[in-house]
């Protein structure tokens, strides 16, 4: 293992908890919380934008100019917003009004719930206090304690003295009674507890056309604080990241609104009064994720069971809203966005949590665009890149990471398991390629490193042999080579050669008989090495998968004059890719095999994470064809067999 492929950056040493980053961390979150008067309307203007961006590069298109465009957006967005608001003000008036009626039938649903599940816990209690022993009552009451007699005596003075009439000359008790509001007070109050939500909605909406009018300017400027060492792919990838997040939000504004006008027509048709406010409600707790659509619902199957003396209603408006949502999340959703978030499920709970706490109601609103919108930053930004990892539903490793860290753990059944799924669409060549050489260059990279010990070594030794076998295996009788497999130890061999071993105990030392056709043999041939050995073994069995008479060499391999004169039978030889430093004996051991095999296309694979490989200039002409993995390997013989 230690002469495996590096790979082509080592993992940077995990982040460590210093004061340096505490400090940093802890300001940012009092500049959240303390400073939410100017960072919240900052931040729904930026998400408004991003939705309402698409609508003013179509008006853009029609030959309106930006600024016309961005004003007649914002003009529209505005009205809707206002009108919007005017109906659900009413609505909610007109609720607050008929709440008296719907006292009865709350209490009566009140007295039915109680009754089946607080009444069965009261008549249990009332019934083991009864089987109770009771304790032995006084014959004589006890005496009141001189606190309560005192207390007693100054009631019943103080009664005595309210009874008494007033006498002449003693002052009179006075008593303030506040005068009744005038309109002029009403009128006072309410526009001070309105003013608050409407000059916040006048700053953001001021913000909002700023931001659409400055957009390029501002993207010029994100784009100078990521830096400019890289600005073609910086630009491009945040155009279609700023785009693709626009949409979604723009889709998913319009799926919610569709979702509140189906809703209140249906709630509409079932009975349930002030339907619209209802499914306005829903809708707008659907931006909340998986709890908003629980909190509306509830609130949904409260007010029908207000408003009814049965439950019928109850039934029919929850089954209408779980059917509704069942059908926009798993049909319209997909078909409409095309892909989901991207974030992790936790991550997202988490993060209504967070923002919830740090800016209330419209934290919660607000929850998914700002996580969203901090992932997508963060996979262009350094310092934001720990956010984008663990908020993403992608798995924090990838596929050769985790199988290193399985096998460093002797999880093999795991590895065993995650390997059957991945071939069930895919062949033991891309296995390789994508899972098994890439852990193994980390492995070989720390033992260099002296990371991992000699047990450690041991274990990912096993691991290797285990998964190969179970994957590609070539062994008749599975218990027999279970036996056998427990018997050999790997302390003293590597593990290509061991699992050759394992496979010529099976298929005899030249793997088979050599009366075949001519040209039908694949052979791959390695100088002798630890890693040439492992490369070659498995280059051999992922052909083997797939029916080709694949066998091994090694300049290793002592001399058999009983396939010297086999050449004939050889049609593509795979030779190992040669290292920078070992370039000369490779070219020694090529020009060999071109001529032992003249009739054969010589081959050679070089992976991508052998940073060690000789340039590709310097190995073109000694072989007839460079690939640079095993499932092209596969492909190509594949290729040469069929018929012409």
């Amino acid at each position: 293992m230690s002469a495996l492929p590096q790979p082509p950056q080592p993992p940077l040493p995990p982040p460590r908890l210093s004061l340096g980053r505490i400090v940093p961390a802890t300001c940012i979150l009092l500049v959240l919380h303390f400073g939410q008067d100017v960072l919240r309307p900052i931040a729904i203007a930026s998400i408004l934008s991003l939705v309402i961006a698409p609508l003013v590069r179509k008006l853009a298109r029609t030959g309106m100019g930006r600024t016309a465009a961005t004003l007649l957006s914002v003009l529209l967005v505005s009205v809707g917003v206002v009108w919007m608001s005017a109906v659900l003000a009413i609505q909610l008036v007109a609720v607050a009004a008929d709440l008296p009626r719907y006292g009865a039938a709350i209490t009566s649903k009140v007295q039915s719930i109680r009754e089946v599940t607080v009444r069965p816990f009261e008549r249990l209690e009332a019934e083991l206090k009864g089987v109770a022993p009771q304790a032995k009552s006084a014959s004589a009451p006890a005496p009141a304690p001189a606190g309560t007699q005192r207390s007693r005596a100054a009631a019943a003075a103080a009664a005595a003295a309210a009874a008494a009439p007033a006498v002449p000359g003693e002052p009179v008790p006075v008593q303030i009674r506040q005068a009744p509001p005038t309109a002029g007070d009403i009128v006072s109050k309410l526009l001070s507890s309105v003013w608050g939500p409407v000059g916040e909605a006048g700053i953001v909406l001021v913000l909002l056309v700023f931001v659409l009018l400055e957009h390029e300017s501002l993207s010029d400027r994100f784009i100078r604080v990521i830096g400019v060492a890289r600005l073609g792919p910086t630009v491009q990838a945040l155009s279609e990241t700023a785009e693709g997040v626009s949409r979604f939000f723009l889709s998913q504004f319009v799926v919610n609104l569709t979702f509140g006008v189906v809703l209140s027509a249906g709630l509409w048709l079932i009975g349930i009064p002030h339907a619209a406010l209802w499914a306005s409600i829903a809708a707008l707790l659907r931006f909340i994720p998986y709890v908003g659509v629980l909190g509306a619902a509830a609130l949904i199957a409260v007010f029908g069971a207000a408003v009814d003396p049965g439950w019928s209603l109850v039934a029919w408006s929850l089954g209408l809203f779980a059917a509704l949502e069942l059908l926009v999340a798993n049909v319209v959703e997909p078909q409409v966005y095309g892909h989901s978030t991207g974030l992790a499920p936790l991550a997202v709970i988490v993060s209504a949590l967070f923002w919830g706490a740090m800016w209330g109601p419209a934290g919660l609103l607000l929850s998914t665009p700002l996580t969203l919108c901090i992932v997508v930053v963060g996979r262009h930004v350094r310092a934001l890149e720990p956010f984008a990892i663990l908020l993403t539903e992608g798995p924090g490793l990838n596929a050769g990471q985790r199988f290193y860290q399985r096998a460093l753990s002797g999880n093999t059944a795991l590895i065993i398991q995650d390997a059957r799924s991945y071939m069930r669409r895919a062949t033991f060549a891309k296995y390789c390629d994508r899972v098994l050489l890439p852990g193994l260059a980390l492995a070989g990279s720390d033992l260099r490193l002296g990371h991992i010990d000699e047990q450690q070594s041991e274990r990912i030794k096993k691991v290797i042999v285990r998964v190969t076998e179970e994957l590609a295996g070539t062994r008749p009788n599975r218990r027999a080579a279970r036996r056998r497999r427990a018997t050999v130890p790997l302390a003293a061999a590597n593990v290509g050669a061991h699992l050759r071993q394992m496979r010529e105990a099976n298929l005899g030392p030249w793997q088979g008989e050599l009366d075949v056709p001519p040209q039908s043999i694949v052979l791959c041939f390695g100088f002798g090495t630890e890693r040439d050995d492992l490369l070659t073994e498995l280059l051999v069995r992922a052909l083997r998968q797939d029916a080709i008479d694949a066998r091994s060499a090694s300049l290793s391999d002592p001399q058999d004059p009983a396939r010297a004169d086999k050449s004939i039978l050889v049609g593509t030889a795979f030779l190992t890719y040669p290292a920078e430093g070992a370039l000369t004996q490779w070219r020694a051991v090529a020009a060999e095999m071109r001529a032992a095999l003249p009739d054969a296309l010589i081959a050679t694979i070089r992976l991508p994470l052998d940073e060690a490989a000789a340039p590709e200039e310097t190995v073109q002409g000694d072989v007839n064809l460079i690939l640079h993995s095993y499932a092209e390997a596969e492909a190509f013989v594949l290729q040469a067999r069929k018929p012409a």
